[in-house]
C-alpha cells in the first residue's frame, strides 16, 4: 500500500532539508529546485483527489495508522475525506504558485526563504490530514514558526515586519496554549483505570468526552474555540491580521490568506462541531453574532482603507465570517438536515473559493507594488488603459470576491445564506448587508481608484504584466470561472461528507 498522505505531507520537508545541502551563491539553482520539488506534493495531491479519491464515500480514505508513543496512546494517524482533500490540493497549488512568483521577486537570503516556505507547506498539509490530536497539534505549531520568519525577515521594511510577526506569533501561541489544555482535558476524560485516554479525533467524536457534564465540556470547547477563532480570524480576535498581511511578502500574504486562515475554519468543522455538538448548539447564536459582526464590520473597515493590501486583508475578515455563519447554521437548532447540509456545503466551498480569489488578489496587489512601490489607492487612477492585462485580472478577481454570479464567490455565499436563513434568520438578514458593502468597496475603492479616471503623469511609463505574472494568475482565474460555472467540480467532493457529518450530529 502506497502511503500517499505521508508522501504528500513530508515531501516538502524533505525538499526543505535538501536545500541546506546546496552551496552558497547558487540562488538560481535553489529557486528552480524548490519550484520543481513543490510540484511533488501538488501532483500527488492531484492524483489522490482526481484519480483515487471516491467522493461518494463519506468515511476517511487513505488512512495510515502507526503507533507512535504507546504509553499515552499517541498514534501517527492520518486520513482524508471530502472536507480535507480539496485543501490538501489547494495548499499544493498555492505553494507552487507562491514559490514560482518568488523566484522573480525574492533577492536576498534566498535559500532561507525557500526553506521556510517548504517547511510551512508541511505544517499546513499536516493539519489537514491529522486524525490524532497530538499529531494535529505538532503540525499546527510547526506552521507557526516559518510564517513568523517569512514576515519578520522578508516583510516590507516600512510596515514594521518584526512587530507584525511578533503580534501574529503571540496571538496564535496564546490560542494554542488553551487548545493544548483542552486536548489534555479530553485525554484525561476518556481515560479509565485499565486503559489510557485517546487523542484520536474520530474516537473523540464518537465518545463525546465529559459526557453530560456541560461545564467541563464548555471549558474544553471554548479553549479550542479560542485557538481556531484567532486563526480564522473571527471578530474580535482579528487585529493581528491586517498588520501581518501588510508586512508579509507577497507570497507570504497569499499563503496566509489562502491556507493558514482555513486551518481555523477547518478546525471548527473537523473538531468543534462533531466533538462538542451540544455546546456548539447552545452557543450557536453567540458565535453567529460574532460571524455577522465580522461580515459587516470587515466590509465597512475595508471600505475605509487607503492601503490596497490592508483593504484586501480586511475583506478576508468579511469573507471568513460567511464560513462561520454557515457552520453555526449547521449547529443551531430549528432547521432541517437539508438546510444544515446546504449551509455547511456553502461554508466549506467558501473556504476553498476564498483561498483561490484572495490568493489571486494578493498576487495582484504585489504585482502593482513591485512597479510603483506604493499601495496608496489615492496615488493611482487610469491604469486600466495603461496596463489592460493587469486591469482585466483585477476586475475578474474583484467581481469574484464581491460575489458576482458566474464566478466562484457567488455560489458559496448563496449556499451559506440559503441554509442559514432557516434557523439564523436575523443574523443572515443583517449579514446580507456585507455583500452590499463588499460590492461597494471593490467597485468604488478598488476598480474606480486604480483603473478608472485620469492617468497620472508618473505612471506613463508603467509596464503591463510580465509572462511569469500571467502564468501565476491564470490557474487561479480559471478556477474562479470554472467553479462559478460548474461548482460541482468541488461540491461533489464536499457534499457527501457534509451530509454525513450533519446527519451524525446528536444534540
Amino acid at each position: 500500500m502506497i502511503p500517499w498522505l505521508t508522501l504528500i505531507a513530508l515531501s516538502p520537508l524533505m525538499g526543505a532539508f535538501a536545500l541546506l545541502l546546496f552551496p552558497k551563491g547558487k540562488d538560481g539553482l535553489v529557486k528552480n529546485f524548490s519550484i520543481v520539488w513543490s510540484l511533488v506534493p501538488f501532483v500527488l495531491g492531484t492524483v489522490v483527489w482526481l484519480a483515487l479519491f471516491d467522493p461518494n464515500v463519506p468515511k476517511m480514505q487513505f488512512e495510515e495508522t502507526v503507533t507512535w508513543i504507546p504509553s499515552i496512546n499517541v498514534r501517527y494517524h492520518v486520513g482524508v475525506d471530502g472536507l480535507s482533500i480539496p485543501f490538501v490540493w489547494l495548499t499544493g497549488l498555492l505553494t507552487t504558485l507562491g514559490l514560482f512568483y518568488s523566484k522573480f521577486t525574492i533577492k536576498e537570503r534566498v535559500r532561507e526563504f525557500f526553506f521556510m516556505f517548504l517547511l510551512l507547506e508541511t505544517g499546513m498539509i499536516g493539519v489537514f490530514i491529522s486524525l490524532d490530536f497530538f499529531l494535529f497539534y505538532v503540525f499546527w505549531e510547526l506552521g507557526l514558526v516559518p510564517m513568523y520568519f517569512l514576515i519578520a525577515i522578508w516583510g516590507h521594511a516600512e510596515d514594521r515586519p518584526q512587530y507584525a510577526a511578533i503580534k501574529f506569533f503571540l496571538y496564535t501561541l496564546v490560542g494554542s496554549v488553551f487548545m493544548l489544555l483542552s486536548i489534555i482535558a479530553m485525554y484525561i476524560a476518556t481515560s479509565t483505570a485499565t486503559s489510557p485516554g485517546t487523542f484520536d479525533i474520530l474516537e473523540l467524536a464518537t465518545k463525546r468526552p465529559f459526557g453530560n457534564d456541560i461545564t467541563f465540556a464548555s471549558l474544553a470547547f471554548w479553549g479550542i474555540f479560542l485557538a481556531f477563532a484567532i486563526k480564522v480570524p473571527l471578530f474580535p480576535f482579528h487585529t493581528w491580521l491586517p498588520d501581518a498581511h501588510t508586512a508579509a511578502p507577497t507570497a507570504g500574504s497569499v499563503i496566509l490568506a489562502g491556507i493558514l486562515l482555513k486551518l481555523g475554519t477547518y478546525g471548527f468543522i473537523r473538531i468543534l462541531l462533531p466533538i462538542f455538538p451540544q455546546v456548539f448548539q447552545a452557543n450557536a447564536n453567540l458565535i453567529a453574532f460574532l460571524a455577522m459582526t465580522a461580515i459587516v464590520y470587515g466590509a465597512l473597515v475595508a471600505m475605509s482603507q487607503t492601503d490596497f493590501k490592508r483593504l484586501i486583508a480586511y475583506s478576508s475578515v468579511n469573507h471568513m465570517g460567511y464560513v462561520i455563519l454557515g457552520v453555526c447554521a449547521a449547529a443551531a437548532a430549528g432547521a432541517t438536515l437539508t438546510d444544515k447540509s446546504i449551509a455547511l456545503n456553502g461554508a466549506v466551498l467558501q473556504m476553498f473559493t476564498h483561498g483561490v480569489i484572495t490568493g489571486a488578489l494578493f498576487f495582484i496587489v504585489g504585482m502593482l507594488y513591485e512597479r510603483t512601490h506604493t499601495r496608496d489607492l489615492k496615488a493611482f487612477g487610469g491604469l486600466g488603459a495603461k496596463i489592460p492585462v493587469y486591469g482585466a485580472f483585477l476586475v475578474i478577481a474583484s467581481f469574484a470576491s464581491l460575489g458576482l454570479p458566474g464566478l466562484a464567490g457567488f455560489v458559496s455565499e448563496f449556499l451559506v445564506f440559503r441554509g442559514a436563513f432557516a434557523n439564523l434568520t436575523l443574523f443572515s438578514t443583517i449579514s446580507v448587508l456585507g455583500i452590499v458593502f463588499t460590492a461597494a468597496m471593490f467597485l468604488w475603492k478598488v476598480i474606480q481608484n486604480v483603473l478608472l479616471g485620469e492617468l497620472k503623469e508618473k505612471w506613463l511609463s508603467l509596464k503591463d504584466l510580465n509572462p511569469y505574472e500571467i502564468v501565476t494568475l491564470v490557474p487561479l482565474v480559471l478556477l474562479m470561472i470554472g467553479i462559478g460555472v460548474f461548482p460541482g467540480i468541488v461540491l461533489n467532493t464536499i457534499n457527501t461528507l457534509t451530509v454525513a457529518l450533519v446527519s451524525a450530529l446528536k444534540f
